[in-house]
């Protein structure tokens, strides 16, 4: 399943090991566990424009919200009319409600790559050496599941989940005095979603949560500063 991406996956690992080649010598085995830090993090750095102009969607969405809200209370009773008004709105604005939804998508399979590079047990038919290294000493192979819940395995384990659920936290609270654009039905609910990744890398080996817990803080901060109101030429300094 998924064998399309086994190409792009390998792509990804063989860029990966010279990072780890070149910081072994300094860091021994936890080396493979700051690479894939630093490659997360060239990664979400890479894919900045596509965070940036999904973030420009979002305010186009913003713009055409109230408008839309006032046409959805005149023709409440005439779904037809309503979706011309609002097509006739987005064609005369330039806007279109999904200028922010493509640029997400873009990102995904980016983040499927970088998700199966640090989850397979296998790459290109070969093991996985990914999953060699270790951090304080556990086994970056290690899952948490049948853990003996007194050892050093489940202390990192431990430290990495409640790490994540603190960005989670964070994130929320940042996503709540940031929001400039109506959410959509059901989007109460689905905002919680800041804590999937608690949820999935209590199940992954520890590579993959801290694969996780680099990605998640990386979109975390990077919505804060992106969704930061603009500071008017005339309140700056100097």
């Amino acid at each position: 399943m998924f064998t399309f991406l086994n190409v792009p996956v390998a792509g990804a690992f063989h860029l990966i090991v010279p990072i780890i080649a070149v910081l072994h010598p300094l860091l021994g085995g936890v080396c493979v566990a700051v690479a894939v830090v630093l490659f997360t993090c060239a990664v979400r750095l890479l894919l900045l424009p596509l965070a940036r102009a999904a973030v420009r969607g979002e305010r186009a969405r913003a713009v055409l919200a109230p408008r839309i809200a006032v046409l959805r209370t005149q023709h409440k009773n005439d779904p037809q009319r309503l979706q011309r008004e609002v097509t006739t709105l987005q064609q005369e604005s330039g806007l279109s409600m999904f200028a922010g939804c493509l640029p997400m998508l873009a990102q995904a399979p980016f983040f499927t790559i970088m998700y199966r590079l640090f989850t397979s047990p296998t790459v290109a038919g070969h093991p996985n050496t990914l999953l060699a290294g270790n951090m304080f000493g556990v086994p970056l192979n290690q899952h948490l599941l049948g853990l003996d819940l007194m050892g050093m395995p489940a202390l990192v384990f431990l430290v990495l989940l409640a790490s994540l659920a603190v960005v989670a936290t964070l994130s929320l609270r940042w996503q709540a005095a940031t929001v400039i654009a109506e959410p959509p039905p059901g989007a109460r609910f689905w905002r919680y979603r800041a804590y999937f990744p608690l949820l999935i890398a209590a199940v992954l080996p520890l590579v993959g949560g801290i694969y996780l817990l680099t990605s998640t803080t990386w979109t975390a901060v990077e919505r804060r500063l992106l969704h930061r109101p603009a500071v008017p030429a005339d309140c700056r300094p100097g």
